[in-house]
């Protein structure tokens, strides 16, 4: 399923505890890179970076960028002065590869554990250090007042993402202040939480103005198009059942092509992680992660725990004196 590209690193990488469909060793330009791949179906690209060809300049790794998807990239950099400045891996964040390390280490975590921007940022603003050669980010509260807005949408019909909005919000607010929205229906109604509210579509921007001292807003979107817009934290829940899956592809054989690179999500999900990895091969997909089924009557969910910590949110105590904020970031 996953294939690596290897030069200088080729005998660490060989020890790679992963399924490798295909390897090249060598060095090769971005075209012969991109020939080979572009209609090659993997789940990761593991790149040497001294396997590329004037892989120093910049613009090499940008035309490449332009070609692959970056989301199934992992980079190993050689710990050159010219790779990593910050300047060299601020621009590689802009062209959305997120995923780069200085050792074979950082290259399994980053398998298991893939970065989003919010990991990444801090080098975006040319602040970083590095912790074992893998791309880590501090924490960092900035008390700007600013909530974390989540939208969440079903991509399957009835994937779960009503009832998902109220046990995230049940599981967030013992550590932060929450509210939740829903857009165009009425079904907050019964849950009976004062902080979850209905509203129209065309509010939304006025109500999360409202709220915007809280530091998370949760919002059920729905079928509200303009809602996405708003909302840069987005994921999208898909039920991984036969009958849900048919349908929404008997409807467009493409409805899930505009997800890739999204944050989607198996909800109600049952499947191991074989099953998830042959999923993700017969929809052409990457996953997020994999939700089992919740008891929405539950006090703590410890299988929603795990996701929210990849989301980004810090798990306490209850009886913390310190009130952690909505912060993303690679926490470990």
């Amino acid at each position: 399923m996953n294939v690596i590209i290897a030069n200088k690193y080729r005998d660490a990488l060989a020890d790679l505890d992963i399924d490798i469909i295909k390897s090249l060793e060598g060095e090769y330009t971005v075209d012969e890179i991109v020939d080979t791949f572009k209609n090659f179906f993997f789940q990761r690209m593991i790149l040497d970076i001294t396997a590329l060809k004037g892989y120093k300049d910049i613009k090499t790794l940008q035309k490449l960028s332009l070609s692959l998807d970056m989301d199934r990239l992992i980079l190993l950099l050689d710990g050159s002065p010219e790779v990593t400045n910050p300047e060299y891996l601020s621009d590689l964040i802009s062209m959305r590869i997120y995923n780069f390390t200085m050792n074979v280490e950082g290259v399994s975590y980053l398998y298991n554990n893939p970065n989003s921007y919010r990991d990444v940022a801090q080098y975006h603003q040319l602040d970083t250090y590095h912790d074992s050669g893998t791309a880590v980010v501090q924490q960092i509260y900035h008390d700007s007042g600013t909530a974390t807005i989540i939208g969440i949408k079903d991509v399957t019909a009835n994937a779960g993402a009503t009832t998902l909005t109220y046990i995230m919000k049940k599981q967030l607010e013992r550590n932060y202040d929450v509210v939740a929205l829903e857009l165009d229906k009425h079904e907050f109604m019964y849950f009976g939480d004062k902080d979850m509210h209905s509203i129209p579509a065309g509010e939304l921007g006025n109500t999360i103005a409202k709220y915007n001292n809280c530091d998370v807003i949760l919002v059920d979107v729905n079928d509200s198009p303009s809602a996405e817009s708003l909302i840069k934290e987005m994921i999208y829940l898909i039920e991984p059942s036969k009958v849900k899956l048919n349908k929404l592809l008997s409807k467009n054989p493409h409805s899930l092509d505009k997800y890739r690179g999204k944050k989607l999500i198996l909800n109600q999900s049952l499947l191991s992680n074989r099953d998830v990895l042959d999923f993700e091969y017969e929809t052409n997909t990457k996953t997020y992660y994999s939700l089992p089924p919740l008891y929405d009557q539950e006090n703590g969910n410890p299988a929603l725990d795990a996701f929210l910590v990849k989301l980004g949110f810090i798990k306490q105590d209850n009886d913390s004196d310190e009130k952690k904020k909505g912060l993303f970031g690679l926490f470990h």
